[in-house]
């Protein structure tokens, strides 16, 4: 009795499938959990304060000291924003498939910081002619020398592909610090998102308010100097937490991508055959689940006729068809949550054009700048994720049973009926800003200031902040959660794609409305003047958009089949 009580603690300690930083296997009690997350969060911490330190502001520095107009600015900072979300793809696949992902953070964290240092280099350059900006009549002298915009966009878009390998891999990263198959760590990983949110959230709120302010009032050098410094601190935060890692061992040498993708190859070649083989044998050891195994049965058509389940074989096994059927169980639940995208890309621009015509007034005798009210967003996560941690999900495990309180589908789905109610109520608050513009005789006054507060504005941020506690949240645990964990990098780019994507289709959609609704002497909805534009109309038909999207997304949440099993 004494031997074995002495062994087993041995056996409890070893984490299955890790290792530490020397490659042996990882110990329970000295790596990963909470100890290794305080590391990467701080780390990414660091690099979002360096992220929106660059991206909240640069819009003004295009059309200041770059000299661009709006329309143009507005343009490349959507592009670039675009991109460095879309990117992660790549870096995610690079990482999963060749570098591993501490390796990945590594290098993208010393690619940020040649790109920030190389964008403060760029600030800090002599420009054409400035003295003369002040001139509206010298518009040509505001100019920067060509050489210099070139060297300025090279440093922006280092950043994105930077971005693209650093964003998935540490998020990705911090969740294998816990333990799926260990009931404590399992309930530790669901509070990791919640506070992984939570605190990238307040680091925004400060960005907003911190840097924005020295880039306007003191130096954009400064201003773009002080998030190189970060980044520096955030690579240097992550490499300090090494020792206490767990790193995830590979099944096998070769790519999972290459993997996954040779079973739709040969699933495709095969489709004139019968298969013969039965889906419910070669299962992972109860990994993926075998009710699974009957959803897309073209697939099996990837298992070789016989001695398909040998190993080293260069066929595809019961286990690459599973993993291949987990992925494609993903993208219905990734297009209907495209709409969601879509909705949040209104609160950094739409919004924001509404409360310049609003009383902005307060109380201390100045005027509030409206793209402040950005901050209620992660102020009202801030606020919320405790809450939501602290009070919610105990009170729902406890009437649920599920570690999680509510599961991952159900959170996403309260987050999608949350962002309809803010579009709903975002168009109700319009139609009282135009209503009051007419009363008041304003309709043709675009520059008046309309008599109504800028703070009936802060239903919708609020409600956005909401949304964005379950929404955001759920998707970031179910994208990292329900793909194979040798793919779990790639999952997380895949909802952050959600938003890159959403932020494209927005543009798009009001291209088209601008089009269909101007042309011809027409008002657009999204007349410069604003008092005769219909924004109101616009926030409908996303209600409308996300109501179908919901609709469609609970279809499809329903028959979804998670693809891990639950430890009871």
């Amino acid at each position: 009795m004494p031997d074995g009580a002495s062994e087993t603690p041995l056996v409890e300690d070893a984490v299955h499938g890790s290792v530490d930083h020397k490659g042996r296997p990882a110990k329970r009690s000295s790596t990963g959990r909470w100890r290794s997350a305080y590391f990467i969060i701080g780390a990414e911490v660091l690099e979002r304060f360096a992220y929106y330190g660059i991206g909240t502001n640069l819009v003004n520095y295009l059309t200041g000291p770059l000299g661009q107009s709006t329309a143009v600015a507005a343009a490349n900072v959507n592009a670039w924003s675009g991109a460095g979300t879309i990117v992660t793809l790549v870096g995610a696949f690079v990482a999963d498939s060749y570098l591993g992902r501490y390796r990945t953070i590594v290098i993208a964290s010393l690619l940020y910081i040649l790109g920030l240092c190389l964008l403060t280099l760029s600030a800090v350059l002599p420009f054409q002619s400035t003295f003369h900006c002040q001139n509206k009549h010298q518009i040509p002298s505001c100019s920067p020398l060509q050489l210099q915009l070139i060297f300025f966009f090279i440093s922006l878009y280092t950043i994105a592909v930077a971005q693209g390998g650093h964003k998935p891999c540490t998020q990705a990263f911090g969740a294998d610090q816990f333990d799926v198959q260990n009931q404590e760590e399992l309930k530790a990983k669901s509070s990791f998102f919640n506070w992984w949110l939570f605190c990238l959230s307040a680091c925004v709120s400060v960005t907003y308010v911190f840097l924005s302010y020295i880039q306007d009032n003191l130096s954009w050098g400064l201003g773009f100097g002080i998030p190189s410094t970060a980044m520096v601190a955030s690579l240097l935060s992550f490499l300090l937490g090494t020792k206490t890692y767990r790193y995830i061992i590979k099944d096998d040498q070769k790519s999972p991508v290459a993997r996954i993708g040779k079973v739709f190859i040969e699933a495709i070649g095969n489709w004139r055959k019968s298969s013969s083989l039965k889906a419910n044998e070669g299962l992972d050891q109860g990994i993926l689940p075998q009710q699974g195994s009957h959803q897309f049965k073209f697939l099996n058509k990837a298992l070789p006729a016989q001695d398909y389940l040998e190993e080293g074989g260069n066929v595809c096994t019961t286990k690459d068809v599973e993993e291949a059927k987990a992925i494609l169980r993903l993208f219905p639940i990734w297009s209907t949550c495209l709409v969601y995208g879509i909705v949040q890309a209104q609160s950094s621009t739409l919004f924001t054009k509404q409360g310049n015509t609003m009383d902005r007034s307060t109380v201390w005798g100045f005027d509030i700048p409206a793209a402040s009210l950005q901050s209620i967003i992660p102020i009202t996560i801030v606020i919320c994720i405790p809450i939501y941690d602290c009070l919610f999900v105990p009170t729902a495990r406890a009437l649920t049973g599920k570690p999680s309180g509510i599961t991952m589908l159900q959170r996403i789905g309260i987050g999608g009926f949350l962002y309809a109610i803010s579009m709903v109520t975002s168009a109700l608050v319009e139609m009282k800003r135009l209503k009051t513009a007419q009363d008041h005789g304003l309709i043709d006054m675009p520059n008046a200031v309309v008599p109504m507060s800028v703070w009936w504005l802060v239903p919708q941020y609020v409600l956005f902040g909401l949304a964005d506690v379950f929404a955001v949240g759920g998707l970031q645990e179910f994208f990292y959660d329900q793909v194979p964990s040798e793919l779990r990098s790639v999952g997380l780019s895949l909802y952050l794609s959600i938003y890159g994507v959403g932020s494209f289709l927005s543009g798009f959609l009001i291209s088209v409305i601008e089009k269909a609704t101007g042309g011809d002497g027409g008002i657009s909805w999204f007349n410069s003047n604003l008092n005769r534009a219909h924004l109101d109309y616009f926030y409908w038909l996303l209600a409308g958009f996300i109501a179908i999207g919901v609709a469609a997304y609970l279809y499809f949440a329903k028959s979804y089949i998670y693809n891990r099993r639950v430890i009871s």
